[in-house]
């Protein structure tokens, strides 16, 4: 069977590869950029290292900083609103995966009729027809992965949902370890951890094959055996290193695979509670792969030697039970709540997150254990408790 395999144009990664911005720009027959970031890299100068090559190349540039972490859908419509009314020939989004796809979302729409509403893809009744303006993407952290996919994730009233199309495509993703250099230690946490979930669920997704396989694999092993180094001790250049590259990998093996159970119980989370997304996949990972644990039992088994662990003389159930231990022990180590308590989450709050994660049908049907309500409640129950419960178990 064939597969289709989707990359981004022209991608540059390495230290200083920043650097090649200017001669990228310089392909595209553009004059007026807009800049999309947060208050808080504007603050401390980190934008400056794209406006001020692009200013002095004789660009004009505006910056937009009206962005927030898991942005609501009103965040992404004055956005377009912006865009269009200021006719920017290009887009380039510097900073963690909200600005990215706000980025993303401002380039595409903006060039289309009607609001970011039509465009959802669970109640929009419009269709993406036209690329958009021209789109770079220059993450600052190591974790969405946002700059080599199609989507741009939405914060709605209780729940996420997102515009995708692969005209959303950034023309150039420019992944440069340098910037994540000063990230916070509670960020390096939280955004690697969602790169190792996007690794993870793209292995053992429904939709994986050799080549996401491969790319899932070296994601995890460079993310979980850099993590805690980046996170305890953010000056170390090759942890800081290996980890953007993991994050890198790791959005290309999920673009194409897909991501599952995790990604459809963490939404909820993130909608209702408004907890980072990083936050809700790594509170939620342990308990989602100990549930399905028997429908992908042998890739388990080699996620856990791809961390580092000899499973020689282990069977793949031991193997797979072994894999779920380490995956806890790690977003615990990293300074993680793990369990939903941590997040001051209340037990009446798990009918109504079971209900907003069925919703997201797009997500569960890569899970490769069908998840049905009963079994997202019962995992979210798990999370609650700090208890990881085996499906195998319950159903017996």
């Amino acid at each position: 069977m064939s597969e289709k395999i989707t990359f981004t144009p022209i991608s540059y990664t390495g230290w200083d590869s920043l650097s090649h911005l200017v001669e990228e720009v310089e392909k595209f027959n553009v004059k007026k950029i807009l800049v999309i970031t947060d208050p808080f890299l504007k603050e401390i100068g980190l934008t400056d290292k794209v406006t001020h090559p692009l200013n002095e190349a004789g660009y004009i540039t505006d910056v937009y900083t009206d962005v927030v972490p898991e942005p609501p859908l009103a965040v992404g419509e004055k956005l377009v609103s912006y865009t269009r009314e200021h006719a920017f020939d290009m887009v380039i989004g510097i900073g963690g995966g909200s600005a990215l796809d706000l980025t993303k979302l401002a380039g595409v729409i903006a060039v289309h009729e009607g609001d970011v509403a039509d465009y959802l893809n669970l109640t929009g009744t419009k269709s993406i027809t036209k690329k958009g303006l021209p789109s770079i993407l220059i993450p600052t952290t190591s974790g969405t992965g946002s700059e080599v996919t199609n989507i741009s994730v939405l914060s709605l009233e209780t729940t996420k949902d997102v515009v995708t199309h692969d005209y959303l495509l950034a023309d150039v993703a420019i992944v440069d370890p340098a910037l994540t250099m000063s990230l916070p230690a509670k960020v390096t946490a939280a955004t690697g951890i969602d790169a190792l979930t996007h690794a993870i669920e793209a292995y053992v997704s429904k939709n994986a094959s050799p080549v996401t396989d491969a790319l899932a694999l070296q994601a995890i092993r460079l993310i979980s055996q850099s993590i805690r180094t980046a996170v305890h001790h953010g000056d170390n250049k090759q942890a800081r290193i290996d980890l953007s590259y993991g994050s890198y990998l790791a959005g290309i093996a999920f673009f194409n695979a897909g991501v599952a159970g995790v990604h459809a119980l963490a939404y909820p989370l993130g909608g209702q509670f408004h907890i980072a997304h990083g936050d809700s996949n790594a509170v939620l990972l342990p308990y989602v792969m100990g549930y399905i644990r028997s429908a992908c039992e042998k890739r388990m088994k080699d996620i856990l030697d791809t961390m580092g662990f000899s499973s020689t003389h282990l069977s793949q159930e031991e193997a797979s039970h072994r894999c779920v231990e380490e995956l806890k022990r790690l977003v615990e180590d990293v300074g993680i709540p793990s369990s939903l308590k941590g997040f001051n989450i209340g037990h009446d709050a798990l009918d109504s997150l079971t209900e907003d994660a069925t919703k997201q049908t797009r997500l569960l049907a890569r899970s490769p254990m069908e998840l049905c309500k009963e079994d997202i409640y019962t995992i979210y129950e798990a999370a609650f408790e700090g208890k990881v419960v085996d499906q195998t178990l319950v159903k017996a």
